[in-house]
């Protein structure tokens, strides 16, 4: 439980990039103890439904090493299936990031920002978003320093964070021990203009009060700008 932070303080982040040799962006992002390694691979082809367009997709794959938690999970390839957590969040992570990237500028290639899990403490969704958003900047950067596009496709940032009530107190970033008791937990997806690309939000108990989750959505605002100046950074010392 929360003992060295103040509600409205994110954990520690820590986003180190090129931390893959071949992929042609990548950061391993920390919140924490949550740890999310993000890489991009460009292919030069078109989902199906893409095909006799000029326009390209972003996309997002997510999973979690078995030991990423305190008990070791079985490897979700063993079980044949993904999980339908495992699809949900991967899903999230494509529409995050393909709202802030105009895909007929990228042109008729996919990037996939695949998400794995090292460590989970809570938040590996948000941090999945954020550490993807700086591998996905990076391989444009890569597109556009190799000629292979004329004009940059990026159209701004997005971080995401999450927010929860936990024994009352409305708190930012939680981790597993505050997630597992919240009264309410929500991830906020936005730009740090304070563009909102998605909400996921749950009561646990018994309704909230809408002033609290103005309250929430404050801190998210200011979380979200925090951690833009930090992808930035990462990118800049790429």
């Amino acid at each position: 439980m929360r003992q060295s932070r103040n509600p409205d303080q994110i954990r520690p982040v820590s986003i180190d990039t090129c931390f893959n040799r071949y992929a042609e962006g990548s950061a391993l992002i920390a919140f924490g103890h949550t740890r999310v390694l993000c890489t991009a691979s460009v292919e030069d082809k078109q989902p199906a439904f893409l095909r006799g367009t000029d326009s390209g997709w972003v996309t997002a794959e997510y999973g979690m090493l078995p030991r990423a938690t305190h008990t070791r999970g079985q490897r979700e390839a063993a079980k044949g299936k993904q999980g339908g957590r495992t699809v949900e969040i991967q899903r999230l992570i494509g529409r995050s990031l393909r709202a802030v990237i105009d895909l007929d500028r990228l042109g008729p290639r996919c990037i996939t920002v695949d998400c794995d899990v090292l460590q989970a403490d809570g938040g590996t969704r948000t941090a999945a978003i954020t550490g993807g958003w700086v591998a996905l900047r990076l391989a444009v950067n890569q597109l556009l320093e190799d000629g292979e596009l004329d004009t940059d496709p990026m159209l701004g940032q997005v971080a995401a964070i999450s927010c929860g009530i936990v024994q009352g107190r409305v708190l930012v970033d939680l981790e597993y021990s505050e997630d597992s008791e919240a009264e309410m937990d929500a991830n906020f997806v936005m730009t740090p203009e304070g563009g909102l690309i998605e909400v996921q939000a749950t009561a646990e108990d018994k309704p909230i009060e809408w002033l609290q989750f103005m309250e929430m959505k404050q801190l998210a605002d200011a979380a979200i700008r925090q951690l833009a100046d930090l992808q930035r950074e990462a990118v800049r010392r790429a």
